[in-house]
């Protein structure tokens, strides 16, 4: 089951590069697909939470 809609994910971008975000469902967040910023950003209750202070940078 995807973590959010993939409608939703088509028009969502990572908050601090602009660049689209691509769903881990294993770690139930959202990573940014560029190769510079990779933030990940969690997804609590099918809700993104797009705030770069929450995010991680994955190792």
């Amino acid at each position: 089951m995807p973590l959010v809609e993939p409608s939703l994910l088509e028009i969502l971008a990572c908050p601090a590069c602009h660049a689209p975000l691509r769903e881990e469902a294993a770690e139930a967040e959202l990573v940014c697909t560029s190769d510079t910023c990779g933030l990940a950003y969690p997804v609590r209750d099918e809700i993104p939470v797009l705030l770069v202070d929450e995010a991680r940078r994955p190792a």
